[in-house]
């Protein structure tokens, strides 16, 4: 059973990963997170407190993050103290893309490296893939070849630490086998209503530190207004976000919540120096797992052609 305070971790406010560089417990989500995206990133560093901002090409908004972080370290916060995380897209998932794609990544930032670069999700699309994909626009994952080129990126200072998101156990086996530098961290989606347990122990086995995204849940599904939560919420006299995010931290995970609100975003960092009590801890973790928000049908599944027919195929059958 998952404990309260998993591995002592519950009050650190930051992880070391394996290449020993420190990252930042609860950082800044910026999937969907729109026009506003520029101000929400200076707002979050200079006046929440934030040092981690995850973002990712696929987003279409490095630009606007770049901006964002620009006008932070303007108002005096040094580049060294932000743990800036992006992603890989499933279009660049060839070895002589990995290099460029990752240039562009640091341009639109605005910065000369990143801390953390991950395979966005382990399947390679066509470019101009539709979704849901046509046959032949999922491709074959040089998943070694990759790995490779993502290695020299380190070896080049480029990016300190690197690592993959929506891995399977299978797939993470596979990626281990051949692995120099291992991946750093594993970012995946977690929150009550689906706790991934399989992939996070076997994560927390070989060392490599575990992100979770989408810590509320989903607009289908928001946790939020769980009645468990609004519950454990009410008692501890914090927000139904604020407890999820703390479920989050005392399981031993880091969390990249999103929101485009200022008065949501400093919310969602006070999560230090209290606790979610063991029973209340563990009435969370009991919350009936539902399923998983992003299951990636519509990116990879082809139901008639393939090669991937269901999502339970894209997750290895592993859920």
């Amino acid at each position: 059973m998952a404990s309260a305070k998993a591995m002592g971790q519950a009050e650190r406010d930051h992880f070391v990963l394996k290449s020993g560089h420190a990252m930042p417990a609860v950082g800044l989500g910026t999937w969907r997170a729109g026009s506003d995206t520029a101000h929400s990133v200076q707002t979050a560093i200079t006046e929440a407190g934030y040092r981690h901002v995850d973002t990712a090409a696929q987003y279409g908004i490095e630009k606007e993050v770049g901006k964002g972080l620009k006008a932070a370290m303007q108002n005096g916060i040094d580049r060294k103290d932000l743990f800036v995380t992006s992603k890989l897209w499933c279009t660049n998932l060839t070895p002589e893309r990995v290099r460029p794609a990752l240039e562009n990544t640091l341009k639109d930032l605005q910065l000369d490296y990143i801390d953390l670069y991950l395979i966005h999700w382990p399947f390679r699309l066509k470019d101009g893939a539709h979704q849901p994909p046509e046959a032949g626009e999922v491709l074959e994952f040089d998943m070694e070849g990759v790995w490779k080129e993502m290695e020299s990126l380190v070896k080049a200072g480029l990016v300190k630490n690197i690592g993959v998101c929506n891995y399977t156990v299978t797939k993470l086996d596979r990626l281990l086998r051949c692995a120099k530098i291992e991946p750093a961290v594993c970012q995946m989606e977690m929150h009550p209503g689906w706790k991934n347990d399989k992939i996070f122990e076997a994560c927390k086995k070989r060392g490599i530190h575990v992100t979770a995204y989408s810590p509320l849940g989903s607009s289908e599904k928001n946790l939020a207004h769980d009645p468990v939560v609004e519950k454990v919420a009410n008692k501890l006299n914090k927000t139904p976000g604020q407890v999820l995010i703390k479920w989050a931290l005392q399981r031993g995970t880091s969390v990249i919540p999103k929101s485009s609100k200022d008065e949501r975003i400093k919310e969602n960092i006070q999560v230090f120096g209290w606790e979610i009590p063991e029973e209340d801890f563990q009435v969370l973790c009991s919350i009936k797992d539902e399923k998983r928000v992003l299951t990636g049908e519509e990116l990879f599944v082809n139901k008639t052609h393939g090669p991937y027919k269901s999502a339970s195929e894209v997750w290895d059958h592993e859920n």
